[in-house]
């Protein structure tokens, strides 16, 4: 008894690959461009609130991701550059972009997470509504936006995992007007010698209307 052994078709071992770079590139456009969005989203948000003692009351004070760190939302956008500039480039440069897409990511978590536990911004502004440069925020609390922000990093992240993984596999833009190619030359018309105005278009183009 005879078995037989199945061979894959070529043509299906071509598309596998093919739709790896489809999927990934689709996955790592979103994860980069929601990631961007929802940093820079959650950096106008509030962060933490607590109270400032002045003349025996309490004031109330907040601030926002902005005010705590300005890394998030400026990573954020390098991120962003980062993943339009993948396609602009290739080998090496594609990898370098990739790794810097990923770090902003990185970067972006953990200026989030920091964030979570620093005072110092409204420590500053309990200082200057009080008018003592050492007093402190008091009942000091903290919103969930700074995890918010922590997400958008972690989906840039991603992103640049996908780019480091299946980048070599992306397309690129238009390699037309990229130094060393030429454009094909057309090939010259036949010249009616009875029309010199022919002949005068045909010297003005840089060819030889004798045919020759």
């Amino acid at each position: 008894m005879e078995y037989v052994t199945a061979v894959p078709h070529p043509r299906t071992e071509a598309a596998a690959p093919l739709r790896a770079s489809r999927r990934s590139l689709a996955a790592a456009l979103l994860f980069g461009a929601l990631g961007a969005a929802v940093a820079l989203l959650a950096t106008r948000q509030r962060w933490s609130e607590g109270t400032a003692t002045v003349a025996g009351g309490t004031f109330p004070l907040t601030a926002k991701g902005s005010d705590i760190t300005g890394v998030p939302a400026a990573l954020a956008v390098v991120g962003l550059a980062a993943l339009v500039a993948v396609f602009a480039v290739r080998r090496a440069g594609r990898l370098a972009v990739a790794g810097l897409l990923a770090l902003s990511g990185a970067g972006i978590v953990a200026a989030a997470l920091a964030g979570v536990s620093d005072g110092s911004a409204l420590d500053e502004q309990a200082a200057r509504t009080t008018g003592d440069t050492s007093a402190t925020v008091a009942a000091l609390t903290h919103t969930g936006w700074p995890y918010v922000a922590a997400v958008g990093g972690v989906l840039i992240l991603l992103a640049g995992v996908l780019a480091l993984r299946y980048g070599r596999l992306w397309p690129a833009m238009s390699g037309r007007y990229e130094r060393g190619t030429e454009r094909p030359r057309r090939t010259a018309r036949p010249v009616d010698p009875e029309r010199p105005e022919e002949m005068w278009k045909a010297l003005d183009r840089g060819e030889d209307p004798t045919g020759g």
